[in-house]
């Protein structure tokens, strides 16, 4: 049986339900504890499991970065929360150099069975220093995972993946804005995979992709072009890394467009390697090229129309479906 709840209750429930079967589970970071969580994912979990294992952190991200991966490679599974992913740009040492590597660097002996989560990307008029979006840059390190969901249900199933059956880094993104986003997710116990994508809308004349809150674009702009009888099927990729490059290969060869929806910023983005990968395994479907649509190339202000100018969107999206279909005059 299914329940509507919270994106940030479906995370809860998902560390939750792990910290009660395997005591080796436990979270920390800012605020976790004794405030609840910035954004109230782990309200009540210092109740229930005690001060050891929701522990509240100084503002020191490298620090407790550090002592998450140190536990993580001597037996214990811990959660890292961040206040926001521009903040872990504090840890990359740990995350880059000691937690991605160690499996390399030990031949094979150590693993790293660490998450990192919290939320990415922008939320409003946050300003330039706490609104970029992580996912290509964690992506481009080798030994680690990076998932991005984009609604309650994907990201219970993914965590608790994330949690129990990854021995080495998991880069876990959220988003601020989606945290009281409701969805239906089951009562009983479920995972899902890392490196799956899921195809939430069929379609059989353009295929759209993308991941996290961008997802909202995506599926308003297939509602849109809907009432102007095209048909998009649209993809979540769910996880970055690794990329489910080959799901939406096979959509292409069906629709034989594809545009890509993302919150990156375009150079060296997620969007480039899967059009690189489309093209590449996939060009003689194609009847058009490749678009994307991505943030400006510029840090994010402020103001709200220039964060509205920066971001995609649904009508823009719309016109760009229409450019690879070769409908616009």
């Amino acid at each position: 049986m299914a329940r509507s709840i919270q994106f940030r209750e479906a995370l809860r429930e998902a560390m939750s339900e792990e910290m009660r079967r395997d005591e080796r589970v436990f979270l920390m970071g800012e605020e976790v504890a004794e405030y609840n969580g910035a954004y109230k994912v782990s309200q009540g979990m210092l109740t229930e499991f005690g001060p050891k294992r929701i522990i509240d952190t100084p503002i020191t991200e490298l620090g407790f970065a550090a002592v998450g991966v140190g536990a993580a490679q001597n037996g214990l599974r811990p959660i890292v929360e961040f206040m926001t992913w521009n903040f872990a740009a504090l840890a990359l040492d740990q995350i880059l150099n000691t937690a991605s590597k160690m499996l390399a660097m030990s031949g094979g002996q150590i693993h790293c069975p660490i998450v990192f989560r919290g939320p990415n990307g922008s939320a409003g008029q946050l300003g330039a220093q706490h609104s970029t979006a992580f996912e290509s840059l964690y992506a481009n390190i080798p030994g680690i995972k990076v998932v991005s969901p984009s609604n309650g249900y994907d990201a219970k199933g993914l965590l608790k993946q994330s949690i129990r059956y990854e021995e080495d880094p998991v880069v876990f993104m959220e988003s601020e804005v989606m945290y009281g986003d409701k969805s239906e997710v089951p009562e009983e116990e479920y995972y899902i995979p890392l490196g799956k994508a899921d195809i939430k809308k069929q379609g059989r004349d353009v295929t759209l992709v993308s991941f996290n809150k961008m997802m909202k674009v995506a599926l308003g702009a297939a509602d849109e072009l809907e009432k102007e009888g095209i048909s998009a099927e649209v993809i979540d990729l769910r996880t970055i890394r690794p990329l489910d490059w080959e799901t939406v290969l096979e959509s292409v060869k069906k629709t034989n467009r594809l545009v890509i929806v993302e919150e990156q910023w375009p150079f060296a983005s997620v969007s480039s390697e899967l059009s690189y990968r489309i093209q590449k395994e996939g060009f003689d479907y194609l009847d058009a090229p490749v678009r994307r649509i991505t943030s400006a190339d510029a840090p994010l202000h402020y103001a709200p129309n220039l964060v509205a100018a920066a971001l995609p969107d649904v009508p823009r999206t719309v016109r760009l479906v229409k450019e690879v279909m070769y409908l616009n005059k």
